[in-house]
Parts: structure tokens; sequence; C-alpha cells
């Protein structure tokens, strides 16, 4: 679904990736994981085409990305902070997205699940952090597209809306959807991944299931998994 291949990015003098290397199959959740600077959303923003790689390859569904917007089409994406046009409002902004992606759209049923009819006549800059974050999850999920790429997907999110979100990720990956998740709640990231993916100064420091990574690091959750291989070299 996604290959990557001997990626550099460089802003000025910092290397941000590092001769990375990363292949994602079809299907499952796939939690990319990493401390503040280790290079995660450069590399999301590089599978998005927001960033440009010094050097390396990127394949989205074995077509190179470069130069091919396309592509795009097929994602769906939750940014860690979305800075929407605060003077609109919640059916404006939905009504908009759906204009430009030109998609059937299902948000109706997301606008019921995360109890936002309330809010749909409310512009924006009003809402509360917690809103504005299920508005966004609203226009992440409401396409049917193979890849979906969730940024922090929990900020902000009460229980009752983070057990919605948990299950809507179970939904997609039942039917055959590949996501890509950022978090920094290792709970959360050991009840929806099937697999983790660690980066650590832009290089892969490990790659596979939470059970490899406690058998491998011997330790008894994923928390202490991932701190015992952060003091480890990279090894993919």
């Amino acid at each position: 679904m996604i290959e990557i291949e001997n990626l550099y990015k460089t802003f000025g003098r910092n290397e941000v990736l590092s001769g990375l290397n990363l292949k994602i199959e079809k299907g499952g959740i796939f939690a990319i994981l990493g401390p503040n600077g280790s290079g995660k959303t450069t590399l999301i923003k590089s599978i998005l085409g927001m960033v440009i790689p010094n050097k390396g390859q990127i394949l989205v569904g074995e077509t190179p990305i470069k130069k091919n917007w396309k592509y795009r089409q097929e994602i769906n994406y939750l940014p860690q902070i979305a800075n929407f046009p605060g003077n609109l409002k919640v059916k404006e902004l939905i009504r908009m997205i759906k204009d430009l992606r030109q998609m059937p759209s299902e948000e109706e049923k997301l606008i019921t699940l995360f109890k936002l009819e309330a809010f749909l006549d409310k512009k924006l800059s009003t809402l509360s952090g917690g809103t504005k974050q299920k508005v966004n999850i609203v226009l992440a999920f409401m396409f049917d597209s193979p890849l979906l790429i969730l940024d922090e997907p929990t900020t902000g999110l009460d229980p009752a809306s983070l057990i919605s979100l948990k299950e809507l990720i179970q939904r997609e990956k039942a039917n055959g959807k590949t996501i890509l998740i950022t978090s920094h709640i290792m709970q959360f990231v050991a009840e929806v991944a099937n697999e983790i993916v660690y980066l650590l100064e832009g290089k892969i420091y490990f790659k596979g299931t939470i059970e490899e990574l406690k058998t491998k690091t011997k330790q008894n959750n994923l928390e202490h998994g991932i701190a015992a291989i952060a003091s480890t070299p990279a090894n993919v």
C-alpha cells in the first residue's frame, strides 16, 4: 500500500529523515510513534505530498507520488491541528469539503454518532477544542477512501467520543482500509494498533507487532517496551 525508499529530508542543517525505508501492507492499523522531533509529522506530510523530500521515493498503491496529485483522492487525512476558517458554520464547512471532494459521503451518520446536531449552525470560532476535533473526525471519515491518516486523533475527546472513535477505526479496518495513526497515548495505541513503527532522529528503531516489541525488549507492556527500544540502535 505504501512503500518508502531511502527517504531523506532536511530543514536547514537539521536532518529530520535519514535514509528511511518503510513498507506498509494493505489493510490494518499502523501506529507511527516517536518523541517530538523524531520525524513523524515530516514522514506523514511527505506521504501526503505536503513536504518534498530531498532524496528518496514514496509509492502509494505501487504508484510513485512525485508529480502525481491524483493519489491524494484515495486518502482521508485528519490533521493534528485543524485551522478551520472561524467565520464558517459547521454545516458550511462540511458542505464545502463535500463540494471539493465530489465523492459520496456519509456525514449524517457521523454527525449523529458524535452528537453534533446542535452545533451545525454554530460558527467554528465558537466551538470548544473537543467539539472542533469531532468535526475534524467527521471530515476525515465521511468519504470512502482506502487509506486514512490520523494525526493525534484523540486530542480533546471526551470518554464517550473516544469510544466512538475507536469503534469507527475498527469498522474501517474491518472494511479493508489501511490506517496510519500517530499518538502519544500508549493505551489508545495498545487498543487499536496491529503494528507499530517507532521513529527516533529520523530513523526506524522498530517495526512490528506490540507482542513482538514486548518479546524483544522483555517488557510486559507497550509503554515500557517503547522506553526500552528507544535506547537501542536503529535496526530497520
